[in-house]
């Protein structure tokens, strides 16, 4: 058997292990994390509120037929597209500058 390496396996290592992979996976991590808890939070709130507080959640707004209940599980789908929405515009910012950087190493090695 040989002992020569596969380059593209070594490229990707070698990314994979540098500062600027290291770097642009923390600034993911640091975005994504909380953001998963905080929804992860609202949404249990909702769940336990429906499930413990019947009083509250049947509550109805302004004599209609519309309750806490709806009005908390509409905001959860518009809290999703929102976090959604929030975290496109942050990778466009933050993150795709530096994974295209990195996809230009990989790429332009491997030619």
């Amino acid at each position: 058997m040989s002992d020569t390496r596969d380059p593209d396996l070594t490229t990707y290592r070698d990314v994979q292990l540098s500062p600027d992979f290291t770097e642009l996976r923390r600034r993911f991590r640091r975005f994504v994390f909380p953001m998963t808890a905080l929804f992860l939070v609202w949404y249990f709130v909702y769940v336990l509120l429906a499930d413990y507080a019947h009083g509250f959640m049947s509550h109805k707004i302004g004599g209609s037929n519309i309750t806490v209940a709806l009005i908390f599980g509409l905001l959860q789908f518009v809290s999703t597209f929102a976090i959604t929405l929030i975290y496109v515009r942050w990778a466009d910012r933050k993150l795709d500058p530096d994974a295209a950087k990195l996809r230009h190493q990989i790429e332009g090695a491997q030619q």
